[in-house]
């Protein structure tokens, strides 16, 4: 698979315009999806949170977060936050565009996935032991496997509407790891569109 297709799908049109928060005073997260060739194809970087962290502790995501105040927009968002998390210098990402928001249910947040390429493999990467354990690199070949996907309808008790359907969750069952939650989503929502 060539890189050039995953590229196309980012909408480059003004990424990461502030968009009005899901969930009444919360900010809306970003999350940087990096991405760079390798002779094989192409590669995805995702961290491991640290397994200290109150929400989601060693869950594969992609680094980001919340807005702060001083961020000029959501890209910048992504940008700020994979440079604190695992020392990524912004000057070795390449913004190319917004990819498809989504909305968690669990704790409503809206989360905007900004695509960023890279030009290799980083390497030398400095992690914020506090925020992450570890950086992983999954090969998007591997992700687009149909034997390690699988989908669970999950049943919670929203709201007293009787008629709630439940929500799917996907899950990538990857070689002693499973990635899933709104990271899986976002990488269903790439392979999907390939």
């Amino acid at each position: 698979m060539e890189i050039e297709r995953v590229l196309a799908l980012a909408d480059p049109d003004n990424p990461g315009l502030p968009h009005p928060p899901v969930a009444a005073g919360k900010e809306p997260s970003a999350v940087l999806v990096p991405i760079y060739p390798t002779p094989t194809g192409p590669e995805l970087l995702f961290t491991r949170r640290a397994w200290t962290l109150r929400s989601h502790p060693g869950q594969l995501s992609f680094p980001g977060g919340r807005r702060d105040p001083e961020d000029v927009d959501l890209v910048e968002t992504a940008v700020r936050e994979t440079e604190e998390e695992i020392g990524l210098p912004r000057s070795a990402i390449t913004i190319v565009g917004e990819l498809e928001r989504l909305t968690t249910v669990s704790s409503p947040a809206n989360i905007v996935p900004i695509l960023g390429l890279l030009e290799e493999r980083p390497t030398g990467l400095t992690l914020a032991p506090d925020e992450v354990d570890d950086v992983v690199f999954i090969q998007l070949t591997e992700l687009l496997d149909p034997s390690i996907y699988r989908e669970e309808i999950w049943f919670r008790q929203i709201s007293d509407d009787a008629g709630f359907p439940g929500l799917p969750v996907t899950f990538f069952e990857l070689v002693g790891d499973t990635l899933w939650g709104a990271t899986a989503r976002i990488v269903r929502g790439i392979l999907e569109r390939l």
